[in-house]
């Protein structure tokens, strides 16, 4: 009696770890589609200045923009197969030394709109603190 109570009792347990995991993946799932839904309402409507969240697939790297405020370009493919311009001011955050085509990158900042897909900028902490932080992450680290 006492294996039978045992078993019903780690029974439930694994039942309730399971479903606490699918309400959390529900939930990260839910975060995903809508994050890209907004990237993708900002392109529709054309509109700019919009705070984003996201992540893609880094399908180009381009050569650093060296001319003023320095940043590093890539592109990324999001799940929506629409793509955006990263501009990653590298004078006011680390850059990614170790990005490759492949890998991939999550994003929060201001999303511009363009004819191609649009640019995603300030994704960097503002030294004035007037604006709201932006960041990178690429293989677990925060680039801000």
């Amino acid at each position: 009696m006492k294996k039978l109570i045992f078993a019903l009792f780690l029974g439930m347990g694994f039942y309730t770890f399971v479903l606490d995991h699918q309400s959390v993946d529900s939930a990260l799932t839910e975060e995903r589609t809508h994050n890209e839904q907004l990237v993708s309402d900002a392109y529709q409507n054309k509109l700019s200045d919009v705070q984003v969240r996201g992540s893609g697939i880094v399908s180009r790297i381009l050569k650093d923009d060296n001319k003023g405020r320095r940043h590093q370009k890539f592109l990324l493919k999001l799940s929506s197969e629409q793509t955006l311009l990263i501009a990653h001011n590298i004078d006011l955050a680390p850059k990614i030394k170790t990005i490759k085509k492949g890998d991939v990158i999550q994003f929060f900042g201001v999303y511009e709109w363009n004819s191609k897909g649009g640019v995603v900028h300030w994704t960097h902490h503002d030294p004035a603190n007037q604006h709201i932080g932006g960041w990178l992450k690429h293989n677990g680290r925060k680039y801000e």
